[in-house]
């Protein structure tokens, strides 16, 4: 029984081909008013603590308050586990090779219409406060060269080392100041504006935390690997139910998860306490995290508004925090592409755990359907809200059935090839780059929730047909293909950009104390690449 029976995959492999067909609408009775929705969207918030056995690790009280009021979803995941490109996916509600968002520089263009500018023109008040995050054009130089390069044969370190970093006494709550600031304008629009609405509003709330902060230490072009707390936060903190993760060897890791623990500068020594250091400061910026959630459900409460409005969190991806050898996302273990969604409100069925896979290019149709807009229909995803109102089983009739896999894809930094990944059932399939240069990877979560053991040599029967099935849905190789065209095509016109500067300013990227060792070896491996 380790493998789905074949007529099962079979019938997957039917329902994939006629995925693209249209869905119908579900429209509440004509008079009722549309409710209003409030999205609150977090950084690296792995989703798995928000269900047993992870929320023993942390007391995340307001995401329980939604749990208990509302539904959670047990298999919800980023679309791309990177910031920029997984908004891209939420917002437009397109995968990523569909809007060819490769990389944390690579977003939407901006004209792009999201389901936000649909509610506004379909009568709703519409406010977005903090981070955004899905058009191109932010985030570092380092990021972008360190995406573009990462074909070359070489080995940079790209990252500080992972660190923990404690502020302030028992009495400082507010650590990331910059949340709280948006935290603070989202409750006061509330308080002073929403409460005063005569028609629906969506507010959208995009935090920072629990995204590890910047590691200065690390020299002018530092990443991000400081995980940074105070007391109050750390004491919310089990530590004795925090697991240390298996790691295996460097030796026998998978040839992209060593490239990618190098490139974190997690391939050096980390003792036991180190490690769980790490997982208790991360748990506790999500605490943090759920005290600002907590702050805008209870200023709907106080202005009386939180029995007609949709409450979703969720957010862009997950963090490894030391999960793999390695910490940050770009990965498609669980720990990283495993995203939190909890979703409460009016019609929607209290205290249901829903085991469907789902993903965040959900959200535009769901937004859609809670507004009753007609979807466009060309969308990735589809609506949550049969789900929501616990009809699973509606789900089952033709016409509208979603279909029973998921979709995310990487592109970016850290990670030396295009990775595809398919989470169907309890299997979860990983293909990269052409399909043959680099091996797939299989895991059983039901048996493997960890992820140690891969199991494509075992089961190559079902290996075949999970890759056929990942090739109705993208084809892959081309996207593969056209990204490392994209990648060195950027590369080449930013080298021209810079004429003679050229060698002083790639060596002084975030890979500096590396590439300063020996430039003319790594200037060398460009030339050959290029």
């Amino acid at each position: 029984g380790g493998v789905m029976g074949l007529a099962g995959l079979a019938l997957l492999l039917v329902a994939a081909a006629a995925w693209a067909r249209e869905r119908p609408l579900l429209v509440a009775p004509e008079g009722q008013p549309r409710p209003s929705v409030v999205l609150v969207a977090c950084d690296s918030l792995d989703g798995r603590l928000t269900f047993y056995p992870g929320n023993k690790t942390v007391d995340l009280p307001f995401i329980n308050f939604m749990k208990r009021s509302g539904t959670v979803f047990l298999n919800a995941y980023t679309n791309s586990p990177i910031c920029c490109p997984s908004r891209a996916a939420m917002w437009s509600g397109l995968f990523t090779h569909l809007t060819e968002s490769w990389n944390n520089f690579k977003g939407l263009d901006p004209d792009y219409v999201t389901w936000m500018d649909l509610m506004e023109k379909h009568g709703y008040r519409t406010q977005k406060f903090g981070k955004l995050d899905y058009t191109s054009g932010h985030h570092s130089v380092s990021n972008r060269v360190e995406a573009w390069t990462r074909d070359v044969e070489f080995l940079l370190r790209q990252e500080g080392r992972p660190m923990v970093n404690l502020r302030g006494d028992k009495t400082r709550v507010r650590v990331m100041e910059a949340d709280w600031q948006n935290t603070d304008r989202a409750v006061n629009w509330i308080k002073e504006e929403a409460v005063n609405l005569t028609r629906p509003f969506v507010l959208y709330l995009g935090l920072n935390l629990p995204h590890p902060y910047p590691s200065p230490y690390a020299g002018e072009n530092f990443g991000s690997s400081t995980f940074l707390t105070s007391p109050y936060w750390l004491e919310k903190v089990t530590y004795e139910a925090i697991k240390i993760p298996k790691w295996s060897s460097l030796s026998e890791m998978h040839p992209v998860d060593y490239y990618s623990s190098y490139t974190k500068n997690c391939t050096g020594e980390f003792t036991k306490e180190e490690v769980r250091n790490i997982r208790a400061f991360y748990y506790a910026m999500c605490a943090e995290t759920d005290a600002m959630l907590g702050e805008v459900i209870s200023a709907l409460k106080g202005a009386g508004l939180l029995k007609k409005t949709v409450v979703i969190f969720t957010a862009d991806h997950g963090e490894l925090a030391m999960e793999h050898r390695q910490f940050y996302k770009m990965s498609m273990y669980e720990g990283s592409s495993h995203v939190p969604l909890l979703v409460m409100g009016p019609g929607i069925k209290e205290q249901q755990q829903v085991p469907h896979v789902v993903s965040l290019v959900d959200i535009y149709p769901t937004m859609l359907d809670i507004a009753r807009i007609p979807a466009p229909r060309n969308l990735s995803g589809y609506s949550l809200m049969p789900l929501l109102r616990g009809k699973a089983e509606d789900e089952a009739s033709p016409g509208g059935s979603r279909p029973s896999w998921v979709l995310s894809e990487f592109h970016g930094c850290n990670v030396n090839a295009s990775t595809y990944m398919l989470r169907t059932g309890k299997w979860k399939y990983v293909a990269y780059s052409d399909g043959r240069s680099v091996p797939p990877q299989l895991f059983d979560l039901s048996e493997d929730p960890e992820e140690l053991t891969n199991l494509a040599v075992k089961f190559p029967v079902l290996v075949r047909s999970l890759d056929k099935l990942l090739r109705a849905v993208v084809n892959y190789p081309e996207v593969s293909s056209s990204v490392q065209e994209y990648n060195k095509r950027q590369f080449m016109s930013w080298k021209e950009s810079l004429g003679q500067n050229y060698s002083n300013v790639i060596a002084n990227l975030r890979w500096h104390q590396d590439w300063l060792k020996d430039p003319k070896k790594y200037e060398s491996a460009i030339d050959k690449w290029l």
